[in-house]
């Protein structure tokens, strides 16, 4: 059975302390993609430290998949500026790649040899 998010969200109307002192992260994925918009196949940068063992920057499922992880905070605005900064700094890093902007991912070439 789907929940009623309208009575949720009614709910928390009249109890807005409810949300009081929330702590939360954020989480962004992103491909490393070369200038023609086509998948990175590099490997990990050195610059952006260990994939398998950095705090903030790692890789997910393939090496050109880019997680950056935020702190828990209860600050939204220190949270954002920490995602922007984590953000500048690996675009500053990648040399003539980019990071995929959408949702959906880059061209990805068929495998030859099937």
């Amino acid at each position: 059975m789907i929940p009623d998010v309208s009575q949720a969200l009614a709910w928390l109307e009249k109890h807005p302390q409810a949300l009081q002192g929330i702590q939360r992260g954020l989480e962004r994925e992103t491909l490393r993609v070369n200038a023609d918009g086509t998948l990175a196949t590099t490997g990990h940068p050195p610059a952006l430290g260990s994939a398998l063992t950095h705090k903030w920057i790692t890789t997910d499922f393939a090496e050109a998949l880019l997680e950056f992880i935020t702190p828990v905070d209860g600050d939204i605005e220190h949270m954002l500026t920490f995602m922007r900064d984590v953000h500048r700094y690996t675009a500053r890093q990648l040399g003539d790649e980019r990071m995929w902007p959408l949702s959906m991912p880059c061209y990805i070439a068929p495998r030859s040899g099937y």
